[in-house]
């Protein structure tokens, strides 16, 4: 539910702008705003869990968003709405890194691999079948029937909170009964000022705000150095230095997540925008066009679990080749294939994507996290989905920008804009490709270290010495 409401409200905005009577830049607030509560709230939930239960927060933020839901699809008007798509975010925010946190509590080896296999087929599907979901939703319901968007969320949300109050066992926290209030601080302004610009870029905030970059990198160099202060103290950090400087493959993966979401996050709205307005697909088809790449995420994510632990660092590498393969070749064949056959002609590649796709995001997961003390588990889970919606919000910023600069450039060539903008975002994901690479080698090396002899090590030694 929580990230299915990233992608699903973004097909109602018209809906919602017609019979609210709201603005444009108002209207975009429903879907940034929500994005943006949810990133501020990651880290420090996450710390929360870990120190206060995570069951127990993972079961008082579920019942906050059914909550947020239900008064979202009742607002009367726009300031109510987004006000409640806030409060929305918060919750889904202090939720979301219970979940990877749980899982590295209660699982171990490879019923951890299994756990997280889910977990990123969950990821996987409620990415990318948003648009799908909310365009059935609008069928169903009458262009009339937004509210739904948001009421769909109560029924689910109820019947999880029953089964997580009676499935997710109580279990001691691992953590201590205290915050780091300046840490949360200096965390939540660095992250708001780089968010900000790019999540109001449409109304023409990375102009207007785009000095806030170098003031959020400040900050954060400010948070990094309070947090080595507050651990050289003796006290617990909101996120542990070590977790970047000690932990085997947590910094890797972080950079690799957050230069895959780039690509990622920003070519559905390249994709939806191609369909909609360049094709005039109505949302449900819109949205149905790029099924296959779901399905095949769901399913690569599923198998993956179960192969993470054997292959390592291996299957992300070539999951992310199979990735950039398939969204290099949607971008081609978009571009070259006539408009009534393009979708049809284009589902192979989609399908190549997502099966590389459910390679990457989960497997990714599971070994950043695999080393890290279960007692961090839930502010490292929250920092790694920090930096996959810092690089979601620059990639759903930067793409459908360059969309329509092409568009622009070209006299409203659909083809050509959709081309271009997908093929940028496979480009991010080179970047991605290029870290995995060089995890793969380091991890070679150290096992290979490991499995040295006894005795070939000894002669080395001192033959180093000598």
């Amino acid at each position: 539910m929580t990230l299915l409401d990233v992608t699903i409200v973004a097909v109602a905005l018209p809906s919602i702008q017609r019979e609210l009577g709201a603005s444009a830049a108002s209207v975009q607030w429903i879907v940034s705003g929500y994005a943006l509560a949810f990133a501020l709230s990651l880290v420090t939930a996450g710390r929360v869990g870990d120190a206060y239960g995570r069951r127990r927060v993972f079961l008082l933020s579920l019942a906050g968003f059914v909550l947020c839901s239900a008064a979202a699809g009742a607002a009367p008007g726009i300031t109510l709405l987004v006000v409640a798509r806030l409060a929305q975010g918060v919750a889904a925010g202090c939720l979301a890194p219970q979940n990877s946190a749980l899982i590295q509590q209660l699982f171990r080896g490879a019923e951890r691999g299994r756990a997280f296999g889910l977990f990123g087929a969950t990821v996987g599907i409620s990415s990318a079948v948003g648009p799908v979901i909310g365009g059935l939703i609008l069928s169903l319901a009458g262009p009339h029937g937004w509210r739904w968007i948001f009421y769909v969320n109560v029924p689910v949300g109820i019947v999880a909170l029953v089964l997580g109050a009676r499935l997710l066992p109580r279990v001691e926290r691992g953590g201590r009964g205290r915050l780091d209030p300046v840490g949360v601080s200096l965390l939540g302004a660095g992250i708001l000022a780089l968010m900000l610009p790019l999540v109001v870029a449409d109304a023409g905030g990375l102009r207007r705000l785009w000095w806030l970059f170098p003031v959020g990198l400040l900050i954060l160099a400010g948070f990094t150095r309070w947090e080595r202060q507050t651990a050289r103290r003796g006290r617990e950090p909101l996120l542990h230095p070590g977790l970047l400087t000690e932990t085997r493959g947590y910094a890797t993966g972080a950079v690799l997540g957050t230069l895959y979401f780039i690509g990622f996050s920003g070519v559905w709205l390249v994709f939806a925008l191609f369909f909609q307005d360049g094709l005039g697909f109505s949302p449900l088809r819109s949205g149905l066009a790029v099924t296959p790449f779901a399905v095949g995420s769901a399913v690569a994510a599923a198998v993956a679990g179960r192969l993470v632990d054997r292959l390592g660092r291996t299957l992300t590498v070539w999951g992310l080749i199979a990735v950039m393969a398939g969204l290099g070749g949607t971008a081609l064949i978009l571009w070259q294939v006539p408009a009534d056959r393009a979708a049809w002609v284009a589902a192979p590649a989609l399908l190549i994507g997502g099966l590389g796709s459910g390679c990457v995001i989960s497997p990714n997961v599971t070994m950043t996290l695999h080393d890290v003390p279960v007692r961090m588990a839930g502010a490292a889970g929250g920092a790694l989905q920090t930096g996959q919606r810092l690089g979601g919000a620059v990639g759903t910023a930067a793409l459908p920008g360059l969309f329509y600069l092409t568009l622009n450039a070209t006299g409203h060539d659909y083809h050509a804009a959709v081309a271009l903008a997908v093929g940028s975002g496979v480009a991010a994901m080179l970047g991605a490709l290029a870290v995995a690479v060089v995890d793969r080698r380091r991890d070679r090396v150290e096992d290979g270290h490991r499995t040295c002899p006894p005795e070939t090590a000894h002669s080395t030694t001192h033959a180093g010495q000598g």
